[in-house]
């Protein structure tokens, strides 16, 4: 059986790495290309062992190469982003080009070289604020944005225009293209420097720093495992159904409080932190916006895949709360 050949842009990065990991595991052949902004060669440094794996530490502005790598591949996971609330905050300019212009080149390339098939990563930022009375989001709902003056709404616009560009590709000209939305992915390898609150929140539990809560904490999120995100990611990239369509991945199971999980990481971790809060102004910067209840619904993923989450609350902060304790 002929081993499919898979391009991962951003594959140093969080999910990208588990993704190249996972591949790997199914006898898959696997190139990477990252330029670690916000990714880490640490994360594929076990992976260069296995003759099928292959990375490129370079930027998918860089053309030449992305047409090398696309002609030989026969899938490509666009997982290259700038991500995380502080980095959108304090590199709005980088942000803006890389997820847009990135995102064209290697859609551009992908239809001339033969219409390969892209999965494009997206995000539940799409849907912006939450709203009375609406708090679970379907694929097909509205969007409700801040002004252009705060910067985090961004984000949700460039990867809005993301999916456009993919859909009006498939549309156009049928190239295949599968859009994902993640919802707050957590796991081992994830860093907290940008602003992600599970392991910001581990990170200072097993050091006894003060864990911070940024506002009141009353804030909901479902939170995803990556090893769950990467199954449904994979599910969705082999099924013929799931072309030109997008789907959220999350899991409406794992929903918490900030302040719960700050409660529960303090217990699981047996830490002797104090737990703060702290206004979002200092944390971020002035007129920050935030949504206080977001939520996955999921009920297309399982259609088309009969995807189930395998790894509940509990076991998902073990996975991670284990990877920075081997860490310290």
């Amino acid at each position: 059986m002929k081993s499919i050949k898979n391009l991962i842009t951003g594959g140093a990065g969080f999910i990208g790495s588990h993704l190249a990991e996972e591949l790997l595991r199914m006898g898959e052949k696997v190139a990477v290309v990252d330029n670690l902004s916000t990714g880490s060669i640490k994360n594929i440094e076990h992976l260069k062992r296995n003759p099928d794996f292959s990375c490129h530490v370079n930027t998918i502005m860089n053309k030449n190469l992305m047409r090398t790598l696309i002609k030989e591949c026969d899938i490509i996971y666009h997982m290259a982003a700038a991500v995380g609330v502080k980095y959108i905050i304090d590199n709005p300019l980088e942000s803006i080009t890389t997820n847009v212009e990135g995102t064209r080149i290697v859609l551009e390339l992908a239809h001339a070289l033969g219409k390969k098939k892209v999965i494009l990563a997206s995000t539940s930022e799409i849907y912006g604020k939450d709203r009375p009375g609406k708090h679970i989001f379907k694929e097909g709902d509205d969007r409700v944005l801040g002004p252009t003056a705060v910067s985090r709404w961004s984000y949700s616009c460039t990867k809005a225009l993301d999916e456009f560009l993919a859909l009006a590709y498939w549309r156009e000209e049928k190239l295949p293209v599968v859009i994902v939305r993640f919802f707050n992915t957590c796991g081992p390898r994830q860093t907290g420097r940008y602003g992600m609150v599970v392991p910001r929140f581990v990170k200072q539990a097993l050091s006894n720093n003060p864990i911070t809560i940024y506002d009141n904490g009353k804030q909901t999120r479902c939170f995803t495992d990556v090893a769950d995100a990467v199954k449904a990611v994979i599910l969705l990239s082999k099924n013929p159904m799931a072309v030109g369509e997008v789907f959220n991945i999350g899991n409406p199971e794992n929903k918490t409080t900030i302040n719960a999980l700050a409660k529960k990481i303090k217990a699981m971790t047996g830490s002797k932190s104090r737990i703060k809060h702290m206004a979002y102004e200092k944390a971020y910067n002035k007129g920050f916006e935030d949504m206080r209840r977001r939520e996955p619904d999921i009920s297309k993923l399982k259609s088309v895949t009969h995807f189930s989450s395998r790894i509940d609350m509990d076991g998902m902060l073990s996975r991670i709360i284990e990877y920075y304790r081997g860490r310290n």
